[in-house]
């Protein structure tokens, strides 16, 4: 497989974001294409919330604090980012900042959401919109097998109603997001970690199309 292919414009974006559900694939595709482009990587670390292992038992009572938790978190790895010699280089993300409301939208009552949103305004302020978002979509039953087969253990208690609910939230965003070109993956069927056509056959999609909304659905290949 060659190292590193050229985008049509010989210019690939620096910053890339690669967005979706839990146990879409996010992880994994942001690791090969780092690796590919010679590209940092800017990984979410959810093992590192004290929150979210309680969130997914209760929700109601540790929603505002993991949420925060994540966001304080997201916006001081991008701002460390950005004060580094990496951000020049180019990095591969498996978050996008700005979709970070949905999950308080999502889960937080009414003066939570008002005081997350205040908070957010504030961080958000000084962060550039990614050069490429990919957004990954599964259905909800594909995502929740993923989910167990990888047996991380403060994902067990995800139950199949907020999953799909997370999954819906994705596909609303989503349909209306313009901020970056955008690149919708259908990979339902799709082994990033273990099939090599799977993914190449994207990176080589990737590095040819031109900016605005595009789609990739391995079937038609």
């Amino acid at each position: 497989m060659q190292n590193r292919p050229l985008f049509k414009s010989d210019t690939p974006p620096r910053h890339i974001a690669i967005e979706g559900p839990i146990g879409v694939g996010k992880s994994t595709l942001m690791r090969r294409l780092a690796e590919s482009l010679g590209y940092a990587t800017l990984e979410e670390k959810a093992n590192e919330n004290p929150f979210l292992e309680r969130f997914y038992s209760n929700r109601q009572h540790a929603a505002l604090a993991t949420q925060l938790f994540f966001l304080f978190q997201r916006a001081q790895q991008l701002s460390d980012l950005q004060q580094s010699d990496l951000f020049a280089q180019g990095y591969v993300a498996d978050f996008l900042f700005q979709k970070d409301p949905l999950f308080a939208q999502l889960t937080l009552d009414a003066n939570e959401l008002e005081l997350y949103q205040k908070v957010y305004q504030q961080l958000a302020v000084d962060l550039p919109p990614a050069g490429l978002v990919i957004y990954l979509q599964a259905p909800s039953k594909v995502l929740k097998d993923r989910i167990q087969q990888r047996g991380v253990r403060f994902e067990r208690n995800i139950d199949s109603h907020y999953l799909g609910q997370v999954n819906e939230a994705y596909s609303e965003y989503f349909l209306h997001y313009s901020a970056s070109p955008l690149l919708i993956v259908n990979a339902e069927d799709i082994d990033f970690a273990h099939n090599d056509r799977d993914y190449q056959q994207l990176l080589d999609y990737l590095l040819e199309i031109p900016s605005g909304r595009h789609y990739f659905n391995p079937t038609f290949f």
